[in-house]
């Protein structure tokens, strides 16, 4: 029985749209995979090493090759009158580590050394492919035995914003011993903020445009998963902050701003879910990382208490 003209119409719209999502999924894909670099300037570290001087504290670059002979670069800052502990401060996407410089000055002004990496791919580091935390997860913890070996802190924290809060989740699933860690502004897994920023052009709102995401462009986003295993070898379905928070005895401070409007507040809210032994701070009138902007003083309150209330290294 021949089909009808709208039965044709029907099919040849279901194959271009197809047609549509394998397209873009590659492109999205390989531009997910390749972010901006925002490159580190001189200037960036000339004003780093002045303030850290004024600041009365010591700057070093410092660097590790990982084993597919990737080369990370980080400044390492001592107080003069160090307090014994030490944090590893990771950046968000597209940024490097000057990005985190308010927070390394107000953990150095309460005698904190601070260890401030360029993520893979970005900044000074080594690398073209970001993997959201698929291998960042490892760079974090051989930062983490580096620090170990160099300092011998008594405590060693870690606090990430964005891209590098998610990293910094990974990688307690992947054996890092830190004492605590501070997450702000954290997805929750890979597919979830897929369906967020499929949803984000077409400003639906919180609620309808991860299921706008969800529905309509769910072959896009399948699409680009194939597209990363099968060009790059990255099973991006492993990216999972939430995974990695689910069963790891590390102690797990959540902050999310109620109106982030690039990652929303229900991607920590997820998080938190997964572990009832998170903490999870939620900031009114925070957008994405401006807990510090929007409540400066309850912000440095509540991470300096977390850190002390878990100043004392954990047997794993």
């Amino acid at each position: 029985m021949p089909l009808t003209r709208r039965s044709r119409r029907l099919i040849l719209a279901v194959v271009l749209y197809l047609t549509f999502c394998s397209i873009a999924g590659i492109w999205v894909a390989d531009g997910t995979l390749h972010p901006p670099r925002r490159p580190l300037t001189l200037e960036d570290e000339s004003a780093m090493i002045e303030s850290a001087h004024a600041l009365d504290a010591d700057l070093q670059n410092v660097s590790i090759t990982t084993p597919d002979a990737m080369m990370l670069h980080a400044w390492a800052i001592h107080p003069r009158h160090a307090n014994g502990d030490s944090v590893i401060l990771l950046h968000g996407l597209g940024d490097n580590r000057v990005g985190m410089t308010g927070y390394a000055h107000l953990l150095r002004a309460h005698g904190y050394s601070v260890l401030v990496p360029d993520a893979r791919a970005q900044g000074a580091s080594g690398g073209s492919l970001a993997t959201y935390g698929l291998l960042e997860r490892n760079d974090i913890r051989q930062w983490l035995d580096f620090l170990s070996a160099q300092d011998h802190p008594r405590c060693i924290f870690g606090l990430g914003e964005s891209m590098g809060a998610a990293q910094l989740l990974q990688s307690l699933g992947a054996g890092t011993h830190f004492c605590a860690v501070v997450a702000e502004s954290s997805f929750s897994n890979f597919h979830e903020i897929a369906y967020d920023r499929m949803g984000q052009p077409f400003h639906l709102g919180p609620s309808v445009g991860p299921w706008f995401g969800r529905t309509f462009f769910r072959p896009l986003v399948e699409a680009a998963f194939l597209r990363a295993r099968w060009k790059y070898g990255l099973n991006l379905q492993q990216v999972s902050p939430e995974d990695g928070v689910a069963t790891t005895p590390v102690p797990v401070f959540l902050i999310h701003g109620q109106i982030d409007g690039n990652i929303p507040v229900r991607h920590s809210r997820l998080i938190h879910e997964r572990n009832s032994k998170t903490v999870l701070w939620e900031v009114a009138d925070a957008d994405h990382c401006g807990a510090m902007s929007a409540a400066p003083q309850e912000f440095e309150q509540r991470v300096l208490a977390w850190f002390a209330e878990h100043s004392t290294p954990a047997n794993f």
